[in-house]
């Protein structure tokens, strides 16, 4: 079992809250535009971190980053694109990747819009943890955290870090 906290979109910005639900984690999953190889860097000293990189990265987080992520946690298959749209409005690399690699789980970033949908014609659940940095339109700062046992995704849970 593995209890996964999700964030994206920090733009540069990490604070104590979000430190402290990451060190209830198993792993930390961020979904791109880090901002700051320093909130790389504050994460990393915690848990195991995955993620992407987005478009506002620098070339160093994208050496340390790929655009597209592909891995298994326990039994279920996930993909990662910062920029990848949501059911039946996925982008065209989000789409390929979508065919080609059938995952269970697809995350997302970009757009600082929390959503947790599950597509019914690739068969996966869709997620994006919204914004928890401050810089964006969005209003509400946001992350999700769920478990992974064995094949299946329970217990999300959508946190709410205040206003921006």
């Amino acid at each position: 079992m593995k209890r996964i906290l999700l964030l994206s979109d920090t733009h540069s910005y990490i604070d104590d809250r979000i430190l402290d639900y990451a060190s209830d984690a198993d792993e930390i999953w961020h979904c791109g535009d880090f901002g700051s190889m320093e909130v790389v860097e504050a994460l990393e000293k915690i848990k195991p971190l995955r993620g992407v990189f987005g478009n506002i990265d620098e070339a160093k987080i994208r050496t340390v980053f790929p655009k597209v992520l592909s891995f298994r946690c326990e039994d279920v298959a996930v993909l990662m694109i910062h920029i990848g749209g949501y059911p039946g409005r996925y982008s065209a690399l989000a789409k390929q990747e979508i065919a080609d690699k059938k995952p269970k789980l697809f995350i997302s970033g970009h757009s600082h819009i929390l959503k947790a949908m599950y597509d019914k014609k690739n068969n996966l659940l869709h997620l994006n943890p919204g914004a928890c940095g401050k810089a964006g339109w969005h209003k509400v700062r946001t992350m999700m955290r769920f478990t992974i046992h064995k094949d299946e995704i329970k217990d999300l849970e959508v946190i709410e870090l205040g206003s921006t």
